[in-house]
């Protein structure tokens, strides 16, 4: 639990069949559909919750208020998937909290670096994760070619938590 201006802030290590990851990705999905326009039948096709085990919520004063997972990528590379926020509560710190939270976690299940893809127009998404120490990669896996994603990846044995 972290206090900060009267804030209490809880991150939760749990799995995608809680119902607050539940409620939260499906507020995602729709943020998505917006954003990707006609794209979106392609992104969502690689956004099921149910591939993935490993997820964190992240509650401000007893609410959830974001979410995110990882994913095995392959034996080395943890894949960063379903990050969000709610918009009345960003601007918090909590994407913060959530992306330390699944890189520590990453690091305990033995991945040595953490990758992720996001929309090119989601510039928020993109300074957050240039902040905390990812670097734009080229496209991998489905995403090579595809105009609308930028891949980003950390090394997470590197110690630069912020």
């Amino acid at each position: 639990m972290i206090s900060d201006n009267n804030n209490q802030i809880q991150v939760v290590r749990t799995d995608t069949g809680n119902i607050n990851f539940i409620k939260l990705t499906t507020l995602l999905d729709e943020v998505l559909r917006e954003s990707d326009g006609a794209e979106h039948p392609f992104f969502a096709q690689f956004n099921k919750s149910e591939d993935l085990q490993n997820a964190v919520v992240v509650y401000l004063n007893s609410i959830p208020a974001g979410c995110g997972a990882l994913k095995k990528y392959s034996d080395d590379t943890a894949e960063i998937k379903r990050m969000f926020v709610r918009p009345e509560y960003r601007g918090q710190g909590l994407a913060k909290n959530i992306l330390k939270e699944l890189e520590l976690w990453s690091e305990e299940l033995k991945y040595s670096e953490c990758i992720l893809e996001t929309g090119k127009n989601l510039s928020d998404a993109i300074r957050l994760y240039q902040s905390s120490g990812y670097e734009i990669i080229s496209n991998y896996g489905q995403y090579a070619g595809v105009e609308m994603s930028v891949c980003m990846r950390k090394n997470i044995k590197e110690k630069n938590y912020d």
